[in-house]
């Protein structure tokens, strides 16, 4: 099997020759190559090569195309920084309150430079790639991660708790249409799967009460979007999980990727039959600061839970930092190509 069969045997809950990986690596295999972040996020050339770097250094079963988690704020209007050495960021949303709703402009999000680029390197990916390795084009953040970055974190926190109804789910609603329109567009690259973050939703900002109302419906709209451009969606929150798992199956996400922080023998209970486990091994305490010993010892704990099913992609639970060490990825890898 290659790794596009491997990873969507996964998604379907069929048997496959090896456990299947891929790596939430982008800042990683870009330092891999000596590649800034700077010059990383301007060249889709540049993104493609890192990432065919990465799979053919690592032997790898899927690419997960990421640049930042910014992207989508960007196209609507925030303010972004843009280092040398660090992905892009925000600091302040630009809507002072939901009384301004009117304000925020309709807009296209193909018409952002860096939407354009993130696409166009996924393109080169399934171009060169074809069906041999499967092609995941992350699409930034999901709708409620995306309207605490119009809002700034703190504002939106506490509109949830004293704005009217009718003005949280407007602004909410935007952010969905914004998020769609990169779903849409991820899938005419030729991209076999899709996915967005939406970190903030996670219980370790809201309750799971609220993730239930203002968060759920919107990730289980941007699911139905990318199934019906016939795409697999991944969805990833960061934190701990273990409260609004079951509800986060609701989304009908094939796959989701969770933070180290989620207890794994809840999550192989409660996905083990409906949807397909991606992580969860530490991308900083283990996979980047731990010694190789360390990430085998944490690899083989997680396979010993997760081999029990065939819904299941080793990854790390979160991004890996660029000073994760070339020899711990390759123990992590092999540990997996190894495991019986």
């Amino acid at each position: 099997m290659n790794g596009y069969e491997r990873i969507t045997a996964a998604l379907k809950g069929e048997p496959s020759d090896k456990i299947p990986v891929m790596l939430h690596n982008f800042m990683a295999a870009a330092e891999d190559m000596k590649v800034t972040m700077g010059q990383f996020r301007e060249n889709p050339g540049l993104i493609a090569d890192v990432f065919k770097n990465s799979v053919e250094k690592y032997g790898l079963d899927g690419i997960l195309v990421d640049i930042d988690t910014v992207t989508l704020a960007g196209s609507v209007g925030v303010k972004i920084d843009f280092p040398n050495d660090s992905p892009a960021r925000s600091h302040n949303g630009i809507l002072d309150s939901l009384d301004k709703l009117n304000d925020l402009k309709r807009v296209k999000v193909e018409e952002y430079k860096y939407v354009q680029i993130w696409l166009e390197s996924v393109r080169l990916l399934k171009e060169y790639y074809g069906d041999q390795i499967l092609i995941r084009g992350n699409c930034d953040q999901a709708p409620f991660s995306l309207a605490s970055m119009i809002r700034g974190t703190e504002p939106w926190m506490m509109d949830l708790y004293m704005a009217k109804q009718s003005q949280v789910t407007e602004l909410l609603e935007y952010c969905t249409d914004v998020t769609c329109q990169f779903i849409h567009l991820m899938g005419q690259t030729g991209a076999h799967m899709v996915s967005n973050g939406d970190s903030p939703a996670g219980p370790e900002m809201i309750s799971p009460g609220m993730y239930e109302q203002f968060a759920m419906p919107y990730e289980k709209i941007v699911v139905d979007a990318a199934h019906k451009a016939g795409l697999s969606y991944t969805l990833h929150i960061c934190g701990n999980t273990d409260l609004i798992l079951e509800m986060m199956v609701k989304t009908g996400a094939d796959a989701f990727e969770i933070d180290y922080k989620t207890d794994m023998h809840k999550a192989f209970n409660i996905l083990k039959d409906v949807a397909t486990f991606t992580g969860n091994i530490d991308p900083s305490g283990v996979l980047a600061c731990g010694t190789p010993e360390l990430v085998r010892k944490k690899t083989i704990e997680l396979l010993d839970v997760f081999s029990k099913t065939n819904r299941f992609i080793l990854n790390s639970g979160c991004a890996l930092p660029s000073i994760t060490p070339e020899e711990n990825l390759k123990v992590f890898v092999e540990t997996a190509r190894n495991y019986r």
